[in-house]
């Protein structure tokens, strides 16, 4: 009757992946970097430059307003998570004590009373199961759509900011090996995407 009766750990095996992921994605997500300072090198005189720019992303996305909002609102459902995660586990786990010490003092009087208690803790299981994953579900569609969001913004106001400017081209700092830093615009559409998301917030 004991034989395999309290292996709750198993629920919390099948979930660990989730605890280590959200905790490491909560790290990455908390580290802040200062707004990269344009540069002061000025070109070189009687050097004209090319018609193009390049921007830093990493440095769009640690400031951007809207990917900030973003990244804090991926860390809230991450927090939700991993508390749904610890109360099911709570409950599991008091479930099995709750067991074990009726079969500790021969509370059990028959077969039928061990079965229920034992078809309520697999339940619980089960249910902490179909949890999770539709949480985690939920979570990969958010991070996926907030994503979208955040590079559809960019991409359009820089298409509007092109328009402007008349530039041939403008590059991503890392798709490049060198590139002069008086070609860095990365500041310039930091504010400006802050700006137009700030006056759509009002």
């Amino acid at each position: 009757m004991k034989k395999n009766l309290f292996r709750v750990s198993a629920l919390s095996l099948a979930f660990c992946f989730l605890m280590g992921w959200a905790s490491c994605s909560s790290e990455e997500q908390k580290q802040t970097a200062a707004p990269k300072k344009a540069s002061t090198e000025a070109p070189k005189a009687g050097k004209e430059l090319p018609n193009y720019r390049y921007v830093d992303q990493d440095s769009i996305l640690k400031n951007y307003h809207l990917s900030k909002d973003y990244s804090e609102e991926m860390l809230r459902m991450q927090s939700n998570m991993e508390s749904e995660l610890k109360r099911h586990e709570n409950s599991i786990q008091s479930q099995a004590n709750s067991m074990q010490k009726k079969m500790q003092n021969n509370q059990y009087l028959s077969e039928e009373a061990y079965r229920s208690d034992e078809q309520k803790l697999n339940n619980m299981q089960a249910q902490a199961q179909r949890s999770m994953a539709s949480l985690q579900k939920t979570y990969e569609n958010a991070v996926m759509n907030s994503t979208k969001a955040v590079n559809d913004s960019i991409e359009s106001f820089i298409k509007e900011y092109n328009a402007k400017k008349g530039y041939d081209a403008i590059f991503y700092k890392g798709a490049t090996l060198y590139i002069d830093p008086a070609l860095d615009i990365t500041n310039e559409v930091v504010e400006g995407l802050n700006a137009r998301y700030n006056k759509v917030k009002k």
